[in-house]
């Protein structure tokens, strides 16, 4: 044999006999080990595993299956002439969050019945903080108030930078200087007990230093019907009473197929529990479809509550849900009578006030590490809701 391929089969050989000499075993005796993780034990992983954690928020409210289950309001009076909630100007104040599609719904309903000058609001910046972040044992991040141009607000994990203050639409609160909205629920309650949603909105009465309600489907009720008297656009009823069992019956599965069917996709903990969430969702934007082809909005030929509440979760889809919340089937954009929809409601007057996209998307993209651990904000699609509509086709806005 040449020399050069005798050395090479010698040099061959010897690694052979080495690797046979290391090992306990033959080698072609060794098993495959399994796949096992490999979890390093360090302090600053430590740290951000305990900012991940949602806390007592609406993130942890998940069943055993995994399904979100969102917790009923706790403040639930009403504003009657004959009860101890009055209506009357200057009396009331609801604290809000652009970013929210809760407490949008009520500043629409402020503008569009012109109360703006009755109803006195402060708005929180959009990115949740750690609401007692002196002691380590309470995780609760939520709504706060940066009220002063110059000051900025980081993620409850510490990530990002966003600015607040009146030139973004920050507002400090006026009436205790409250640095969080937990402690205006604190105030109202003698100190909140644990497990309380700090939600927004809310509308607070001036004359008793107390929380009359902090569910949205109440409260615009009440700013529809119990404040004509002073109200500027006291000829419109948004929940008239013909249309009111079709307003009914479209609020149930808006609300729970759509309104909240996108957290039931965004925060689901389980691959059924989400399918579930997303097959429901994308059946009643498909039904929505459908109806938004035979008529000009949801209920009915006029503007109404029911289009009040569907918008908010509309307006925000393609820029937040889309990516966030895993809801990629299709684009509100791409539902030709839908998309039309939502630009023609946002250029109602009245309505666009409650559309401020930096809240939305700063607020989603910042506060929940355990969705989003760095805080970084996409930056589409930045559709132009200004943009001619086809919705006259069904004859001129009522």
């Amino acid at each position: 044999a040449h020399p050069t391929r005798r050395r090479r089969r010698m040099l061959s050989s010897l690694r052979h006999r080495i690797a046979l000499a290391s090992s306990s075993r033959p080698l072609l005796a060794r098993r495959p080990r399994p796949y096992r993780s490999i979890v390093v034990h360090h302090p600053a992983m430590a740290k951000a595993d305990e900012a991940m954690t949602p806390g007592e928020t609406a993130v942890a409210d998940v069943s055993k299956d995994g399904a979100f289950v969102r917790k009923d309001a706790i403040f639930r009076n009403r504003i009657t002439p004959d009860g101890p909630y009055t209506p009357e100007s200057g009396r009331y104040h609801l604290y809000v969050s652009y970013a929210c599609p809760w407490a949008c719904r009520t500043l629409s309903l402020l503008h569009l019945k012109g109360l703006t000058q009755h109803v006195t609001v402060s708005s929180v910046h959009p990115t949740w903080q750690r609401t007692r972040p002196d002691d380590p044992d309470d995780k609760h991040a939520g709504w706060c108030f940066a009220g002063e141009d110059g000051t900025f607000v980081s993620g409850p994990s510490g990530a990002g930078s966003f600015p607040g203050g009146p030139s973004h639409a920050c507002s400090p609160d006026p009436l205790f200087g409250s640095t969080f909205i937990r402690d205006v629920y604190d105030r109202a309650m003698g100190g909140a007990a644990v497990g309380t949603r700090f939600t927004v909105p809310i509308l607070w009465d001036k004359k008793t230093n107390t929380i009359v309600s902090n569910e949205s489907s109440e409260i615009i009720r009440d700013l529809n019907s119990q404040f004509n008297a002073i109200a500027a656009n006291k000829e419109l009823d948004l929940y008239p009473e013909a249309l009111r069992p079709a307003i009914d019956e479209v609020n149930e599965w808006v609300y729970h197929g759509i309104n909240n069917g996108v957290y039931k996709c965004g925060f689901a903990t389980s691959q059924g529990a989400y399918d579930a969430a997303v097959t429901e969702l994308f059946s009643c934007l498909d039904r929505c479809e459908d109806i938004l082809g035979k008529q000009r909005y949801i209920a009915g030929d006029v503007l109404t509550e029911a289009d009040v509440r569907l918008f908010p979760t509309l307006v925000r889809f393609d820029e937040v849900y889309v990516v966030y919340f895993k809801t990629n089937k299709k684009f509100i954009h791409q539902y030709p009578n839908l998309w039309n929809y939502v630009k023609d409601v946002y250029q109602t007057p009245g309505m666009r006030h409650s559309v401020n996209m930096w809240h939305i998307k700063t607020h989603y993209f910042s506060s929940h590490p355990v969705l989003n651990a760095n805080a970084i904000v996409p930056i589409g699609p930045d559709l132009n809701l200004d943009e001619p509509h086809d919705r006259d086709r069904f004859g001129a806005a009522k």
